[in-house]
């Protein structure tokens, strides 16, 4: 290789072109052993192990690069994700750094440096284990629900959360991600539409509660809950019109105490908004989920 790319977005394409688009899910180890065995200083190791809080580390040592990822994780989706993303650090960030430990803690006091590599490894294992170009054809011509995404998260070998993230990446419908429990959100994500036309939350120091009339809140199943039910709009959002109604789907993971909520409501015009109000909620966004214990995906 005469040069290496830059970017998340063009390491990503790169992987997927030399190692084929079409085979799915992803083997992210092969191609980390393979990719870094071109490289001066290769991965030496990729292993789980108990890591206590952490996901995954990428760590320099005298014989090369170790990858290591949090085996006591029970979602091997989750897993992958991580694989991908130290991945993603060593390729992208490896001459500025001699350790990564992805975790909580060593968040919280994030300056724009530290924000913006944990954002490009995120946009590195999501291209790379979810391209576009593919995922637009699984979607493209079904309506979407939780079990179109969920077979799309078994096609990439991921989670439901992170196919429902890459997916609201790119669709033009107006969608919110939003991941709760005990009755509170932690974290949610919205489409650019949704983001455009205030269909968010913002975050502070307080948590917000689930609406009560919401189907996120009900503690008893639904049965149209993966395909979804219709309410008014204004449950969730207080300044959508009050004639309009949204598509509320769920999904309770007992396994990590989380409801799994995506809204997806009707178009309509933008509200009036400065330039860097969108970018301001995307940072807030990201930020509230990694300081409550969250990683995107």
């Amino acid at each position: 290789m005469t040069s290496n790319p830059t970017t998340p977005g063009a390491w990503a394409n790169f992987l997927s072109k030399a190692w084929g688009r079409d085979r799915f899910p992803i083997d992210v180890k092969l191609i980390a052993q393979d990719i870094s065995s071109r490289q001066p200083d290769p991965i030496a190791h990729i292993r789980g192990g108990d890591i206590g809080e952490l996901e995954g580390m990428l760590l320099k040592r005298e014989k090369g690069w170790y990858l290591l990822y949090n085996d006591q994780v029970q979602s091997s989706g989750r897993i992958n994700f991580t694989i991908a993303h130290e991945l993603g650090h060593y390729l992208l960030h490896r001459k500025e750094e001699d350790a990564f430990r992805c975790s909580t803690e060593d968040l919280l006091d994030w300056g724009s440096t530290v924000r913006q590599r944990e954002a490009d490894a995120d946009k590195f294992a999501a291209t790379l284990l979810m391209p576009l170009d593919d995922y637009r054809k699984q979607v493209e011509s079904a309506k979407v629900d939780i079990d179109l995404l969920g077979a799309c998260a078994d096609r990439y070998g991921v989670s439901l959360v992170a196919a429902i993230r890459q997916w609201i990446e790119f669709t033009p419908l107006r969608a919110v991600l939003v991941v709760s429990n005990d009755g509170f959100i932690n974290w949610s994500w919205s489409s650019r539409n949704a983001l455009r036309t205030r269909a968010r939350f913002r975050f502070s120091k307080e948590t917000i509660p689930v609406p009560e009339a919401s189907l996120a809140a009900q503690t008893i199943r639904h049965p149209d809950e993966r395909t979804g039910i219709e309410l008014p709009a204004r449950v969730w959002f207080k300044e959508e019109p009050a004639d309009m109604s949204l598509r509320e789907m769920r999904v309770v993971s007992d396994q990590y105490e989380l409801v799994i909520t995506l809204l997806i409501l009707p178009d309509r015009e933008p509200w009036e908004k400065n330039d860097d109000e969108e970018d301001e909620l995307l940072v807030d966004t990201y930020t509230n989920f990694i300081r409550n214990g969250q990683h995107p995906y």
